[in-house]
């Protein structure tokens, strides 16, 4: 089947000579997947040829060091500055090739951002004069274990380049594409964005050289059109050669901005580029704004400059930024993008593409946009995706589908219940889901609420479940005469964790809620000690009708509990981790008054790095009080109490608290199957909370290990 439902993004594409089966690219990531000596090998190989058998139009290989490993900003970097990296490139080239899909390589040179080349080796950083000091708190939110990661590392040292640095900055940019070109990359992406050493002359705010590199805008752009007109002399006029170009640096005032941006896109169309993608970059020593520019957390953040900049050139424009399908292909209808990339959808899911053309959108993975892929990087990992555990690991290899079908059941309606229970239905096992209460979902439905991207992977897993045929027994116990009757070969419990309530002097009065109480509030599920508790003797049901129904709509009980929900003015949350800030960010945009009491010394816990930078951030400009350090804490009447880091005794007021921390991993359901003779895998929280990360990929684990590779 074949969707005309996105005839323009669907429709095949043209850059240069090169010509695309459709406008979606994969968007140029540094995901960290080749070898330590800057080979591409088969784990990075085999990434790349999952997102072409997905049915993408162009896979842009990300940062390919030009000066490898020179310029080089992280570990498993892709190296194209030797001649002897050729056999290997030509060979993930070839891969790609076999199923319809082009390539093009991001030639790329770190500059000033080049720490882990400085860290690795020794090199300095690149750029083309002493930037201003940085003025920051990005360090503060890392974790004590993450900073603990990241000890050892130095202050880099600059080196502001020469002209004979310049004419060999040139050359590596033209000798990287003619390498590209002989490796049978189907074109060349020239990274003059993000802060790297091209962007880095592109912006008054780092360039402030005087001679002919410097000054105007035609100066500052003068090393890129030598490079461009390099490249082309290298490669010829009929390899496509684009660029990625920043349309503005937010947060640094004198920084680019879109009006130069646009005056940038006239000179390098000039000098000879077959299209523009239009990108942002942003102060890196600001931690919000990790995720305000090239990696956006607001849906379409680029999208204004992409069609700015298509006004005033006359070749393709790439747009990207967290842009979701149906926007793209307005986007690409009204002549405003020629081409969209994307980045983290086709982690979370690169059959996007095939799956569109086949009509079958809802069958998508979404993303959720938690940051695991980017903030891995940061922390000097290969790029991991929460809701997809197969991302890094497609070298592996697909299980196989049975050719004897076994019986198998899962205990558990959460993510990794779902997870492991659609993966094998999908092999062609008889599957039987048992789900205790009555309604699938787990956590995932009470995280729904709290941050509402999450609610699309459950909607997802749901479909996903039903549509694969697995049994689904709803107000259900696991008991080993169950799983008898029904012929289970092996048994996978994913039950989830439990939730205690802390030892915290007053935590037994009516005003104090566990996070239990607080799921079932949300979710109107509320129990008999609940309804004591708040004096709520109707049910939420009452307020959404079938909302929380069996069937519910979590889009309608969240619009329901925007408006009322039987809480004070002031809440205190005792527990600054991943619920306990998601629960401070759902509260406080619901008018409440909240702080939130963390004993470790700095919270967030369970937020990946660029997810609890933005949080964070946002909690604080909201009024949210964030308490790190504290300890003697105890829950008065209308407040708590606690000494804070500094040793002073504090008090917030609080005409309720909410305790989300006490949750802890519980395998006795899975002991106690295993022990009446039951082959059994523990998969999610069961093992100790490990979120959605950790429940998608123990389901995948557990399936493979039990269905066989």
């Amino acid at each position: 089947m074949t969707s005309n439902r996105y005839p323009h993004l669907l429709s095949p594409g043209r850059i240069g000579t090169m010509e695309t089966r459709n406008r979606i690219a994969v968007a140029a990531m540094g995901v960290s997947m080749s070898e330590d000596d800057g080979t591409v090998g088969e784990r990075i190989m085999a990434y790349h040829e999952e997102q072409a058998k997905g049915g993408v139009g162009l896979i842009v290989s990300g940062v390919a060091g030009v000066a490898w490993p020179v310029g080089a900003v992280a570990m498993g970097q892709t190296a194209i500055s030797d001649d002897r990296f050729i056999p290997k490139l030509k060979e993930m080239t070839d891969r790609v090739h076999k199923h319809g899909a082009k390539i093009a390589a991001q030639l790329h040179h770190g500059g000033f951002v080049a720490g882990y080349s400085f860290n690795r080796w020794g090199h300095k950083l690149w750029g083309p004069a002493v930037p201003p000091a940085p003025k920051g708190s990005f360090i503060d939110y890392f974790l004590m274990e993450e900073l603990q990661a990241l000890a050892g590392m130095k202050m880099p040292e600059l080196h502001v380049l020469t002209q004979e640095d310049i004419d060999l900055a040139v050359s590596q940019f033209a000798q990287g594409a003619r390498r590209a070109k002989e490796a049978g990359f189907d074109g060349v992406e020239i990274h003059g964005g993000h802060g790297y050493l091209l962007s880095s002359f592109t912006s008054p705010y780092t360039n402030t050289r005087t001679d002919q590199y410097g000054g105007s805008t035609e100066n500052r752009l003068r090393l890129t059109c030598d490079v461009i007109r390099a490249i082309r002399a290298e490669v010829g006029k009929d390899f496509p050669v684009w660029i990625k170009l920043d349309s503005r640096e937010v947060g640094k005032p004198g920084g680019i901005t879109l009006e130069l941006a646009k005056e940038a896109a006239k000179l390098v169309e000039a000098a000879g580029v077959d299209a523009i993608a239009v990108t942002a970059y942003h102060d890196t020593a600001v931690g919000k704004l990790h995720s305000e520019s090239n990696i956006p957390h607001i849906e379409d953040w680029n999208l204004p400059a992409a069609k700015a900049i298509r006004e005033v050139v006359s070749i393709p424009v790439i747009g990207a930024g967290r842009i979701e399908v149906d926007t793209a292909e307005a986007t690409i209808g009204k002549g405003e993008a020629d081409f969209v990339s994307m980045g983290r959808k086709l982690l979370a899911d690169p059959h996007l593409p095939r799956k569109l053309t086949q009509g079958e959108p809802d069958k998508v993975r979404p993303c959720v946009y938690c940051y695991t892929c980017v903030s891995a990087i940061y922390m000097g990992e290969s790029a991991r995706c929460a809701v997809n555990p197969d991302l890094g690991l497609e070298f592996k290899g697909a299980v196989k589908p049975a050719t004897s079908p076994r019986k198998f059941a899962v205990v558990g309606g959460g993510p990794g219940g779902m997870e492991s229970a659609r993966r094998l239905a999908a092999l062609g096992h008889k599957v039987t889901l048992i789900e205790k209460s009555d309604r699938l979902g787990g956590t995932l439905r009470f995280a729904s609420l709290a941050y509402e991207p999450n609610e699309r992977v459950l909607e997802w897993l749901k479909r996903e479940v039903a549509e694969a045929g697995v049994e689904v027994k709803l107000s259900t116990l696991a008991t080993p005469e169950l799983l008898r009757s029904i012929g289970a070969e092996a048994v996978i419990v994913a039950s989830g964790a439990v939730r205690g309530m802390p030892s915290i002097p007053g935590n037994d009065q009516d005003h104090v809620y566990s996070g239990d109480d607080m799921r079932g509030m949300m979710l109107g599920e509320d129990s008999a000690e609940l309804k004591r508790k708040t004096g709520l003797f109707t049910r939420l049901a009452t307020k959404v009708g079938a909302a929380t129904g069996a069937t519910a709509n979590l889009a309608l009980v969240r619009k329901a509990t925007h408006a009322w929900m039987p809480l004070a003015d002031s809440v205190t949350i005792i527990g600054g981790e991943l619920v306990g800030l998601e629960l401070a960010e759902f509260l406080s945009e619901r008018g409440r008054t909240v702080n939130v009491i963390e004993e470790a010394p700095r919270l967030g816990k369970g937020l990946t790095l660029v997810r609890r930078m933005r949080i964070m951030s946002e909690l604080a400009e909201h009024g949210v009080g964030l308490h790190g350090g504290a300890s003697n804490i105890v829950i008065g009447k209308d407040s708590v109490s606690f000494t804070n880091i500094a040793g002073e005794q504090v008090s917030v007021p609080a005409g309720n608290v909410i305790v989300a921390k006490g949750a802890e991993g519980d395998l006795s359901l899975a002991e106690s199957l295993r022990a009446a003779g039951f082959d059994v895998r523990a998969v999610g929280d069961a093992n100790g909370v490990g979120y959605i990360e950790g429940a998608m990929r123990g389901a995948a684990d557990a399936v493979r290990e039990l269905a066989g590779a």
